[in-house]
């Protein structure tokens, strides 16, 4: 329960970052579809099913031995549809399927084997072969044979990074005409640099977006799941494993894109940069996060920071921090330097925590810290000390929390002392009491002498709930004694409903007892 609230404020960088690497490592993706088990990851299958067709029992008979990584079997199955029954309405996928379990395999024969094999989808099923599952697995074959060392694979991977179609390359599909729209768009772009290199306005990119809207049907900006970005994107992930000293200068390129619509593109890129622990890594990160125009751009730019171990990337999250006016990109830095794990993170958040930055973000700030106080003793020192001097309640229930998740004897007692001080708002005293109840390896006896300590009828009804939450005998002992003689009623009825919920034979006898009086 206490680390609800970490997970929820985690999953916005998380989604960010499980979007890039289903990305990255995606065999293909389309259609309606099913995620398969954990034996074939990243392939997805389709749920249209024809129950008349003579090929059916055979193709679901592939379709299962695929799913349990049985990729020469599969691979063979699959062939068996396509021959046997040419006419099926299974041919299309089971071409496919072919392919992709032969892609499995890995091995030379087997890789140009499964080119060929979608060659061959290609010609009796265009629109089939035309798809980004298709295209994307074309070229992750390619770069499975640029890496053993084929060089016709790696000059298509670059050409394909760079903006060619590789799937034309590789089985000689003719999509020519997107091509030149992309190269146009290209020399367009880099027209309008080089006149924003003289007055400081970019003059072609009312160019470009005219153009670009004249060449297209529909002005719309596409998705993440646009064809033409994943494929590059598959590309560049393939050419960056092999040899990132092609692959860095391509994604400097396409993180310089300005032009209508790269935002998607711009976003997959930022996470492929962040793959590389390098200095110019750091580097193109760092600009993407300060002057990228996307917001979202920004934010995993940060994000991906974290995972950039140099002071260069730590000091650059620290003045984004600083000097943002972006709450959420501040927020994602918040997170990276926690993420970074090192003394200068700490650092850096416990001065932000101290600092008149608002009081949501310095929440944010103390919560992090707070996750880190079982590594770092000194952190939980320091918000001990930062409560007594904040005014702000948000600020003070936030490390209450943070303390609670040192859960050392040292802070269960704090938490005690705080329940107790009456200086404070009942409210943050409710909640140190609440989060000193959580502390399940500690007696609970040190709860129970707080009931006739406390004067506040909010806070004896609190800890009457935080007792109830507990499953020691002792903490039980103590509520039928509260129903059976606390001098106030409502306190004693407040027991009993809470003890009504315990499967304990004493309850029963005690309800038994006040019926009968």
């Amino acid at each position: 329960m206490k680390l609800i609230t970490g997970i929820i404020f985690a999953l916005g960088a998380a989604v960010a970052a499980g979007r890039e690497r289903a990305t990255a490592d995606a065999a293909f993706a389309g259609g309606p579809l099913v995620t398969a088990d954990e034996n074939a990851p990243g392939l997805a299958l389709r749920e249209q099913w024809f129950t008349d067709d003579p090929a059916d029992s055979l193709y679901r008979a592939a379709r299962e031995t695929l799913n349990k990584g049985d990729y020469r079997r599969a691979a063979t199955l699959f062939r068996q549809v396509v021959d046997r029954y040419p006419q099926s309405s299974y041919v299309a996928d089971a071409l496919y399927y072919q392919a992709f379990a032969l892609a499995r395999l890995g091995t030379d024969k087997d890789l140009r084997q499964a080119l060929a094999v979608l060659d061959e989808q290609r010609k009796r099923f265009p629109e089939a072969a035309d798809g980004a599952d298709v295209r994307t697995l074309v070229t992750r074959i390619q770069g499975q044979l640029a890496k053993s060392g084929d060089p016709a694979a790696v000059k298509s991977l670059i050409d394909a990074a760079k903006g060619v179609d590789d799937l034309e390359k590789a089985t000689g599909n003719d999509m020519r005409q997107g091509l030149d729209e992309m190269k146009a768009d290209l020399d367009e772009l880099k027209a309008g640099i080089d006149s924003d290199k003289s007055d400081k306005t970019l003059k072609g990119d009312k160019g470009l977006k005219g153009s670009r809207d004249a060449r297209r049907s529909s002005s719309s900006c596409p998705n993440d799941e646009d064809d033409e970005s994943d494929m590059r994107i598959a590309a560049l992930n393939a050419l960056l494993q092999m040899d990132s000293d092609r692959a860095m200068p391509i994604l400097k390129q396409v993180l310089a894109r300005r032009d209508t619509c790269s935002e998607v593109l711009r976003r997959k890129a930022v996470f492929l940069v962040a793959q590389k622990q390098t200095a110019e890594s750091a580097d193109l990160l760092i600009n993407a996060a300060r002057n990228d125009p996307d917001p979202e751009v920004r934010q995993q730019a940060v994000f991906w920071l974290s995972e950039v171990r140099s002071d260069r990337a730590i000091a650059a999250l620290d003045s984004l921090l600083r000097e943002s006016k972006d709450p959420e990109l501040q927020e994602k830095a918040i997170f990276a330097i926690s993420n970074t794990n090192t003394a200068r993170g700490g650092e850096i958040l416990r001065k932000f925590a101290e600092s008149s930055a608002s009081e949501e973000l310095r929440a944010k700030a103390v919560f992090w810290l707070g996750q880190s106080t079982r590594r770092n003793p000194e952190n939980a020192a320091f918000l001990r000390g930062l409560f007594d001097k904040t005014k702000s309640e948000e600020i003070q229930g936030a490390i209450v929390q943070a303390i609670a998740e040192g859960a050392s004897e040292e802070n269960v007692r704090w938490l005690l002392s705080e329940v107790l001080n009456t200086k404070q708002p009942v409210e943050t005293r409710k909640k140190a009491l609440f989060w000193a109840g959580q502390q399940r390896r500690f007696d609970v006896n040190l709860l129970l002498p707080l009931y006739e300590k406390v004067t506040e009828p909010e806070l004896k009804e609190h800890l009457i709930f935080v007792l109830a939450e507990r499953r020691e005998t002792s903490a039980t002992d103590k509520l039928i004694d509260i129903a059976r003689h606390d001098k106030d009623r409502e306190m004693r009825k407040k027991a009993l409903f809470w003890l009504a919920q315990k499967n304990d034979p004493r309850v029963k006898q005690l309800l038994m007892e006040i019926i009968d009086q």
